[in-house]
């Protein structure tokens, strides 16, 4: 494999391409869900991710790497409203948006390049299937986090999960995008 820095910032890029497309489609009007309903969306497009992996067919024309690419935006989004809380209407700029984006991609691929540094790529070994229980169980947790009123003795936040779920997801797309 490439250098894994090239890589995610190549699918980085590609999945801040689309996050710009749809803003300008669709201008940040995410800003009224809710954290619980970002949870929820993220829950979907693994459920289908899942599916697709197990039954090894789609009906609807779009693999499983739009929903990787939707994961990892809709993890930033989820990011930004923790942040910011959420709003009755649409209430940044596109501009905002993706500058906010930049900054909460950039400190997530740190983290990422800090824990990659630490397990040594040990990705790389994983199977994509893996990944994507992960996310599964990552939101399994952010959800009862969420049903505690965000309360967590010592156990990582709903943020962190959100960041763990968003590399996993990148994990995925290079997976996808080169494989060995």
């Amino acid at each position: 494999m490439a250098n894994t820095k090239e890589q995610f910032e190549e699918v980085i890029t590609a999945c801040r391409n689309v996050y710009g497309d749809k803003l300008k489609d669709y201008s940040p009007s995410w800003r009224i869900m809710r954290p619980e309903s970002i949870t929820d969306q993220l829950l979907i497009k693994a459920k289908r991710i899942r599916s697709l992996e197990i039954k090894k067919e789609s009906k609807i024309n779009e693999g499983i790497k739009p929903e990787f690419t939707g994961i990892v935006n809709y993890g930033i989004i989820g990011i930004i409203q923790l942040r910011l809380g959420f709003a009755d209407g649409v209430d940044i700029s596109i501009a905002k948006a993706l500058e906010l984006y930049d900054l909460y991609m950039t400190e997530t691929k740190e983290l990422m390049y800090a824990k990659n540094h630490d397990y040594d790529d040990a990705w790389k070994l994983m199977r994509i299937s893996s990944y994507t229980d992960l996310i599964l169980t990552k939101l399994n947790r952010i959800k009862k986090i969420e049903n505690n009123a965000g309360q967590v003795s010592v156990s990582e936040g709903i943020e962190a999960n959100y960041q763990d779920i968003i590399n996993y997801a990148l994990f995925g797309l290079i997976k996808l995008s080169y494989p060995a």
